[in-house]
């Protein structure tokens, strides 16, 4: 295996055959010791979190995949936590789409004026740059499109995956009592510029609720694997 990225979450290896082994760490973003999914940077270390976030994506790759939606998943290892995943470009430089049920986070504190705490949103999907240094700036459809970082179809796709991923993954939670407030997802496309989800599905990518009291990423992990 030959590391090629270093990343906040996860390392990544290329193998032999072509595709990509991902190496599931214990690190989260947060900050001040917070888990934060909105955040950019590595905020607290929480043992065992790699194995539970690792679970918790093969369940719903394989369960997206049987939908018929397009994934970079091939297999796991939970013995060494590690996913082969297909070879995937990533657009642009790296970038983040977030699907919204519920107004939180970030999108609270830009339109704080505009809308209640908690309040019902139609699936709102929204998309920033992966970049520390600016703190993840917001971009839109015609941005993304004027600055070539993808195709208008690439991006309605992106957006119809995204909502089909989420409705899948809050339906699942909300039969085990949990809502779904919102979720953090990373796309990439093939050699034929064909869109597929890539990364990771887990507990440290969504902010999750029960009975209005938000669940940290290790208990959300032991609640749905109960």
């Amino acid at each position: 295996m030959n590391l090629v990225y270093t990343g906040k979450t996860k390392n990544v290896y290329a193998l032999d055959n072509g595709n990509y082994l991902l190496k599931f760490k214990d690190d989260c973003t947060g900050k001040d010791g917070v888990f934060d999914p909105g955040e950019n940077s590595v905020g607290l270390t929480i043992e065992g979190v790699g194995d539970v976030n690792l679970r918790m994506s093969i369940y719903f790759f394989e369960k997206i995949n049987a939908a018929g939606i397009k994934t970079h998943y091939v297999n796991a290892n939970l013995a060494d936590t590690t996913m082969e995943v297909l070879p995937a470009k990533v657009f642009g430089k790296g970038l983040e789409v977030i699907c919204r049920l519920k107004a939180v986070g970030s999108f609270l504190r830009r339109y704080g004026d505009y809308v209640e705490s908690g309040a019902d949103l139609p699936a709102y999907v929204e998309t920033t740059f992966k970049n520390d240094a600016l703190g993840d700036p917001l971009v839109t459809k015609d941005g993304l499109v004027v600055l070539g970082v993808m195709t208008e179809q690439q991006y309605e796709d992106i957006k119809d995956m995204t909502q089909k991923i989420t409705r899948i993954v809050a339906d699942d939670l909300a039969e085990k009592g949990l809502t779904l407030y919102d979720i953090k997802f990373e796309y990439g496309y093939d050699a034929e510029g064909k869109v597929m989800l890539i990364d990771e599905i887990a507990s440290g990518n969504m902010r999750v609720y029960k009975d209005g009291q938000y669940i940290d990423p290790m208990t959300l992990s032991k609640l749905f694997f109960a």
